[in-house]
């Protein structure tokens, strides 16, 4: 974990940039366009006030640059006058039956990538990618997704433990991105799957986000919360809204800033304090002008942070 003497000014709290996508203008792949879009795009981020960024890797994989494409970004990243809060990898399972081992690697050489840019945690999961119903979905989560099969799961258990095994030889960590109909789809699969994991340097990525957005029963995002903020070393955070009428047994949800949508952050953040959290941030959203309202849920972030901190009946 990062240092206890964090304040809310200096937390890493990042701007997620798959707002982006992961092709230039011109349609081509991000990986292969000019530094002069990256810089692009990261400026607009600093407009509004933010200064770090998760370089997810549904916007630019870093680990697919070369060596000196790689320095290429840190350049770009120096001269914008930002810094790297967190990397994270999306829908890139290690244990996907068609591209595991080549996702395996790729999540070695982000961890080799990480500490050179100031990241101390790496993120992973084992979601897939989108069917065709999803990507044709209003929203993607509405229609049935990938869902683990429970005979790979030791095989993601030792990958995972591998992936430990490297951060920890670097001082970085690993976290595990909560994600439904995965081996961490639910708070207590979750906490069952990282204690089979059993290592030092793997944590949860509490983004129970992914989870109040679903049409179907969930349990109370309280009650998550309570069971994995003890295990977090990193968290994807955003908010939606979440309805239900029992008359119809329709759901409807819709993504929310932060302080707008069915969690209370301030109370989850506060609660997150006092348990002793002190990992990085990646502020998120879906639709509308999603930049907007992530630079606004970084500054949220940052208050709430601000005010429990200075809390003195909140003990660290």
């Amino acid at each position: 974990m990062m240092s206890t003497t964090l304040t809310a000014e200096t937390w890493p709290v990042g701007a997620n940039m798959l707002a982006f996508g992961n092709r230039a203008p011109d349609g081509s792949p991000l990986v292969d366009a000019s530094s002069l879009v990256w810089a692009a795009q990261l400026r607009q981020v600093k407009e509004l006030g933010v200064d770090q960024v998760d370089p997810t890797d549904a916007w630019l994989c870093l680990a697919k640059l070369s060596d000196d494409r790689l320095e290429e970004f840190r350049g770009v990243l120096d001269g914008e006058g930002m810094s790297l809060s967190s990397i994270s990898l999306t829908r890139n399972s290690v244990v996907d039956r068609g591209r595991g081992e080549e996702n395996l690697r790729d999540a070695h050489r982000f961890i080799d990538i990480a500490p050179s840019f100031g990241v101390g945690v790496v993120n992973t999961g084992f979601m897939q990618d989108l069917t065709p119903e999803q990507a044709r979905a209003t929203w993607f989560w509405l229609a049935e997704g990938h869902r683990d099969d429970p005979a790979l799961r030791d095989l993601a258990i030792d990958r995972i433990r591998e992936l430990g095994d490297h951060a920890a030889r670097l001082g970085i960590q690993v976290s595990l991105e909560m994600y439904e109909d995965t081996y961490v789809g639910t708070a207590d699969e979750a906490v069952a799957f990282l204690q089979d994991v059993d290592h030092a340097s793997v944590g949860l990525n509490p983004d129970i986000g992914n989870l109040i957005r679903l049409h179907r029963e969930i349990e109370p995002w309280e009650d998550m919360f309570e069971k994995v903020l003890p295990h977090a070393n990193f968290w994807h955070i955003k908010n939606y809204t979440r309805d239900f009428d029992p008359a119809t047994g329709a759901y409807a949800t819709a993504p929310m800033p932060l302080k707008y949508g069915y969690v209370n952050y301030r109370k989850v953040i506060r609660r997150a304090v006092e348990l002793g959290y002190d990992g990085p941030f990646c502020c998120e959203h879906y639709g509308s002008d999603s930049l907007g309202v992530v630079a606004e849920n970084v500054q949220y972030v940052r208050q709430v942070l601000g005010s429990a901190l200075n809390d003195p009946t909140i003990s660290r």
